[in-house]
């Protein structure tokens, strides 16, 4: 009774709240091409390999998995582009969410005396694709007030469509400050997804049309010694009437040459605290963070917690400039 109660329980706060149709991240500065497509490059080398892995709650039913990968590349000529994949699967249905984007960002406006204060600007283009597998559903007129649920009947439920792919859009705009060896660096940016409104065709009518995604995001970092920083951070996220807010902060820590570790949590509002960890060695970041839900919801489903994984690489060239620009930090 509680598997089937509590997914209930999702669908309808979902319908009466209007809910988050896109997946979330706790480690959303892993993953920037969900984050802001001015992010595209902004980064100290010459590609960039993301990857990044969530589940939750996974004692209901069939857990939400959300797995992605992205890589961006960097030119000399202010230029950068990148591509993602995204794939969401959630519950017992066959509910799959994919995205495919390509990217851009140009970032060739630079202010100030010594070009330290840098603004990029970002767009992206691509696809969403939504279907589910009608085979895995089950319905009320396959259940018998005597014998109980029988597979083998046939449902006179019908369904128009049971796919559906769309072309989407989204901007993005990011300021940072690249002044090297200063004790405070401050970035920010905003972005806005679904510029295009993609149709929603499993919507009630099938004429709804996918919410725009509104996020605020930036914070700053604070150098408190040679081998010590503070990043403070916060996520601001609106999509049709829901919201999502986030702060949070985390500690660098230089442990050996060329080695960082990093602590930190992140809390998001009448949701979940997030404590995350990572190690960075060389090139290479990778990063573990879990999710402790906060919210009554949670307390109903008996401490169901969300948990991510992520892992980046940046290759450079061979030979680097001496001066190595601040660039957005991200988790």
């Amino acid at each position: 009774m509680r598997k089937i109660l509590i997914p209930l329980l999702l669908i309808f706060l979902s319908a009466q709240l209007h809910a988050q149709v896109d997946p979330h991240f706790s480690q959303y500065y892993v993953y920037p091409a969900w984050l802001n497509p001015a992010l595209t490059g902004a980064f100290d080398g010459d590609y960039r390999v993301s990857g990044i892995y969530r589940s939750q709650w996974g004692n209901i039913s069939s857990p939400f998995t959300t797995p992605g990968v992205a890589v961006d590349f960097t030119t000399n000529k202010n230029s950068n582009f990148g591509a993602s994949v995204l794939n969401q699967t959630a519950g017992d249905g066959g509910y799959n969410y994919l995205t495919a984007y390509a990217s851009y960002s140009y970032t060739g406006v630079r202010l100030g005396q010594n070009e330290n204060h840098r603004i990029a600007m970002g767009m992206q283009i691509g696809v969403i694709q939504r279907r589910f597998n009608r085979s895995k559903l089950t319905f009320g007129d396959q259940w018998n007030p005597i014998t109980g649920y029988n597979p083998g009947a046939t449902s006179a439920e019908a369904f128009s469509k049971t796919s559906a792919t769309s072309f989407d859009a989204a901007a993005g705009i990011l300021y940072y400050d690249a002044q090297p060896g200063k004790n405070l660096n401050i970035f920010g940016g905003f972005s806005a997804a679904h510029l295009t409104r993609p149709d929603d065709k499993f919507s009630e009518t099938g004429t709804a049309r996918l919410p725009l995604r509104y996020t605020v995001h930036g914070g700053v970092r604070i150098t408190l010694s040679d081998v010590l920083s503070l990043t403070p951070n916060i996520l601001y996220l609106k999509q049709g009437t829901a919201t999502e807010k986030m702060a949070g902060a985390y500690a660098r820590l230089v442990a050996a040459p060329g080695t960082d570790v990093m602590l930190g949590a992140n809390y998001r509002f009448k949701d979940a605290l997030s404590p995350f960890v990572g190690f960075a060695h060389k090139n290479i970041v990778l990063g573990v963070s879990y999710d402790i839900n906060t919210s009554d919801l949670g307390k109903m489903a008996n401490g169901s917690n969300s948990f991510e994984i992520s892992l980046s690489f940046i290759g450079r060239r061979s030979v680097r400039t001496p001066e190595v620009d601040f660039v957005c930090p991200r988790l």
